[in-house]
């Protein structure tokens, strides 16, 4: 399949999260403040990517990230409303990218680049053996 018969740039998407302990960089690292992981970050960032594009795919199809350039910009709290943004900036045959953010309120704690690659479920089971 050819992303670019589908997926067309401008496509965007939005989460919102109010940040819980267990999203913390002190839940996985003892001795460390109990703020908005950067992993975690990118999580929500990938999440919303997928989200923007995910009503695009036929069934049996599904996007995996494959590239992540991003930079943390700025700390949230535990229960810090987080506001993370994905569009599509450019479409490849089988990669999608985005221009991704998240915000705090009004302050933009992180930004960057994401890349989904498309995959047929089927086909991605069948070759690692999985049922």
């Amino acid at each position: 399949m050819d992303a670019r018969d589908i997926i067309k740039v401008g496509l965007s998407a939005e989460r919102i999260l109010i940040v819980p302990p267990e999203r913390t960089v002190g839940h996985f690292v003892p001795h460390m403040p109990m703020v908005y992981a950067t992993p975690m970050m990118i999580l929500e960032m990938e999440m919303t990517s997928g989200d923007a594009i995910k009503a695009c795919l036929p069934e049996g199809w599904v996007t995996v990230g494959t590239e992540v350039d991003v930079k943390h910009l700025a700390a949230a709290p535990v229960g810090a409303t987080i506001r993370t943004t994905a569009e599509v900036i450019e479409v490849e045959r089988r990669v999608i990218r985005f221009a991704v953010a998240a915000f705090h309120g009004d302050l933009k704690i992180g930004e960057g680049r994401h890349g989904r690659g498309l995959v047929n479920v089927a086909q991605f089971k069948k070759r690692f053996g999985v049922p």
